[in-house]
């Protein structure tokens, strides 16, 4: 039985509370983490703009003792969370670039994909992903809501910019035909009526066709600490067995599923009709590693207790420097960033400013829920700052030659999953 959905006018600010599972409606859930009142993380003011009303909402994670989901106790309208203006674009990582470049050799080997086959993706952002399948030959669609949708459309990969929902992928295939494959990377734990969107995925896929989802991968997520992933967007946190379970109540079968590196650990999953592909055992090795029931809800009480010390461990830290008189500057400013930042309780008082990447779309505007601006790198290298602290400490063995390279001599710190110095 689906869960009740809770029905919302788009664009109203309403933020729904989540009473039973996204997955499989199991109520009572129990409460396994609050990171307190976070502002949506990608909602920036504009550097010198006076100080205005934020929307802020509650950070509640909670855990499903039936299918084992762990997911976010508030949805909030998707009009606030992904604003037309939203300034992420994938194509500014390397390792996301790498990762796509990864997905498409393996899945264009394991399906045999040819030229006839479309690919379409859900969240195509600037069409990075998709690049790589035009590239190899393939028909390509992307589906992406918000304005970074007109960059892929600038680059000539065709983006429909639409909310995915029922109806938008009825009119994909019949404009364009059925699917070989359909993929969502990181955005799949982000829209609110999961089984509607799965519908809709089932709609567009031919018979043999493939759903390939990529997602924060909770395991990962409790093993390294990254709290700093949870924020509004994210309204699921899958394991296998939960993620299995839902695909289940569609007649979608996962055959093959395994740990990649994008976003600090994430799971890449390959599902489609029920007996259309023999089942790996990639499948049963990572079925088999999880924690469930009331081992998951063990290891998710250790969660809370070290997410508290961490943030202890970083203040105390940051303090001891800050009495020493030392200039702190941040390196990057991703999604995470924004949560660890203001669950932390770190302002522009204790971080003078955060660097990002020359062309990134946040540059010239605050972190968001503080006084931070956030600035071209290269202010890093001409002020030299005392330390820094790397936000996207996931990828910091990438930044950090990067950054000696070119001329940074301070210290840089990684908060998580232990606050050091490198």
């Amino acid at each position: 039985m689906r869960p009740t959905q809770v029905a919302r006018a788009a664009g109203t600010g309403a933020s729904v509370p989540v009473e039973c599972c996204q997955i499989c409606g199991h109520a009572p859930l129990d409460d396994v983490l609050s990171l307190g009142y976070m502002p949506p993380v990608n909602q920036m003011v504009p550097i010198g703009q006076g100080p205005r009303q934020q929307p802020w909402f509650p950070t509640n994670l909670l855990h499903c003792r039936n299918c084992d989901l762990v997911q976010l106790g508030l949805a909030v309208d998707p009009v606030i969370i992904f604003p037309p203006e939203y300034p992420y674009t994938s194509g500014t990582t390397k390792l996301l670039r790498d990762n796509f470049a990864d997905l498409h050799r393996e899945s264009a080997a394991l399906l045999g994909l040819g030229a006839d086959d479309l690919v379409v993706d859900i969240g195509s952002n600037d069409g990075t992903l998709l690049s790589n399948f035009q590239n190899g030959g393939h028909r390509v669609l992307g589906i992406e809501p918000t304005d970074v949708g007109d960059i892929a459309n600038g680059k000539g990969i065709p983006t429909l910019k639409r909310y995915f929902g029922f109806d938008v992928a009825r009119e994909v295939k019949r404009e364009h035909g059925a699917a070989s494959v359909v993929t969502a990377a990181n955005c799949f734990a982000h829209i609110e009526d999961v089984h509607a969107i799965v519908d809709g995925i089932v709609e567009m896929l031919k018979d043999g066709g493939v759903f390939i989802s990529e997602s924060h991968y909770l395991i990962g997520l409790l093993d390294t600490l990254q709290y700093d992933t949870v924020y509004h967007e994210h309204l699921r946190y899958y394991s296998l067995t939960s993620l299995k379970h839902l695909l289940e109540m569609h007649n979608l079968e996962v055959f093959h599923a395994r740990p990649i590196p994008s976003h600090g650990g994430s799971i890449r999953v390959y599902a489609a009709r029920r007996g259309s592909h023999p089942v790996q055992e990639s499948v049963r090795r990572m079925l088999a590693s999880e924690p469930r029931g009331d081992a998951m809800a063990k290891r998710l009480a250790s969660f809370r207790r070290d997410v508290v010390l961490s943030k202890l461990r970083l203040l105390s830290m940051l303090r001891d420097l800050k009495e020493k008189g030392a200039r702190i500057a941040g390196i990057s400013a991703p999604s995470r960033a924004s949560t660890l930042v203001n669950y932390v309780g770190l302002d522009e008082g204790i971080i003078d400013y955060v660097c990002e990447i020359p062309g990134s779309l946040k540059i010239g505007k605050y972190m968001p829920g503080t006084g931070i601006p956030v600035v071209d790198e290269t202010q890093l290298f001409s002020d030299q700052p005392d330390c820094a602290v790397v936000f996207s400490w996931h990828i910091a063995d990438e930044l950090t030659p990067k950054l000696r390279a070119k001329g940074f001599r301070g210290q840089l710190i990684t908060p998580l999953p232990v606050p050091r110095m490198l």
